[in-house]
């Protein structure tokens, strides 16, 4: 993706990820990230998504775009607030078959950032019965599994029966399609893709199927306001096979350009309260959506404009860059 692409799409990424480097003080880990009770969905969970998708825009973004530099900056200060991977062994001290943990190192992983002793105590755990026979939904098994994949604790991709046990693997009746249907069927396919990064490892019967049933449900959530679901399912079309002229994916970014703030921010929903973006809740419901469109955005693009030469950069030691 170059800089001079001034499609809805790029538009769409520019402003997003603007507000999401304005809004980073947000992400910060806070004095309870290691509390046995402390609310992971606050801290670890937005920090691991933050990660995650600037990981993907780094990959397929040129060293010389705008894009590609807050990336970067924002990947450097995620990793900053994990103490350069120090608190993934503390977390893994106080909770070892704790999934989160991992599953956050794994997007940092996956633009370079390396703990060694973090991933050793973790596949000592991860070589035991206990944890291989944690009962987990079947999208967040497929992720553990993925994320173990990303850290070199397993050396092979996801278990095709893990996948045949998620609602996508099933191929289900497409009327079925849901809200939380939707959810897993997207994740499924950016652990089976890495996130954007190799969509050949979609089994064809899945792209087949995704390639005839995303116009309907895109569509679907675009009509309800469904924003951040909309995003999530616009990533997955730039993974499937569709025809690259279809106007509904066409006006699924404007759409979501006209839906999208001044700010740059996203809301979840339609009817997501347009409040002073300083009050309290404002960015609870605005800073998935924003970073998934960031995400859909650039895979988007990428797929019209060919690979771009962004690549991870490597790190070593104990997670001091190499």
């Amino acid at each position: 993706m170059s800089a001079g692409d001034d499609g809805p799409a790029r538009q769409v990424a520019e402003d997003a990820l603007r507000w999401v480097a304005a809004h980073r003080a947000h992400f910060l880990l806070g004095d309870d990230a290691l509390a046995a009770d402390g609310r992971v969905d606050r801290s670890w969970k937005p920090l691991g998504e933050l990660a995650q998708v600037c990981a993907t825009v780094s990959r397929h973004t040129a060293p010389g775009d705008p894009l590609h530099a807050h990336a970067v900056t924002l990947l450097d200060f995620a990793w900053e607030q994990t103490g350069q991977g120090e608190l993934f062994l503390r977390l893994q001290r106080l909770e070892p078959f704790a999934t989160y943990p991992l599953e956050v190192y794994a997007a940092l992983a996956a633009a370079g950032f390396r703990h060694p002793r973090f991933e050793a105590a973790t596949a000592v755990v991860g070589r035991t019965r206990g944890w291989r026979l944690t009962e987990q939904e079947p999208t967040r098994r497929l992720g553990v599994l993925h994320a173990e994949e990303r850290a070199g604790i397993r050396r092979t991709g996801p278990a095709p029966e893990a996948v045949a046990h998620t609602w996508l693997g099933g191929l289900p009746e497409p009327w079925t399609f849901e809200r939380s249907a939707g959810y897993a069927l997207t994740h499924v396919v950016f652990h089976l893709t890495d996130w954007g990064r190799a969509s050949g490892r979609l089994p064809a019967d899945l792209a087949g199927y995704l390639a005839d049933w995303l116009p309907a449900w895109l569509d679907t959530c675009l009509e309800a306001g469904m924003w951040d679901l909309a995003c999530e399912l616009l990533a997955v079309a730039a993974t499937v096979p569709h025809p690259a002229d279809d106007p509904l994916f066409r006006d699924g970014w404007q759409r979501l350009r006209t839906a999208q703030r001044p700010s740059g921010a996203l809301p979840e929903e339609d009817g997501t309260p347009a409040a002073v973006p300083a009050a309290e809740g404002y960015f609870a419901g605005h800073y998935h959506s924003t970073l998934m469109a960031a995400f859909a955005a650039v895979l988007t693009t990428a797929r019209q404009t060919g690979p771009a030469a962004g690549t991870a950069r490597p790190h070593g030691g104990q997670g001091v860059p190499a």
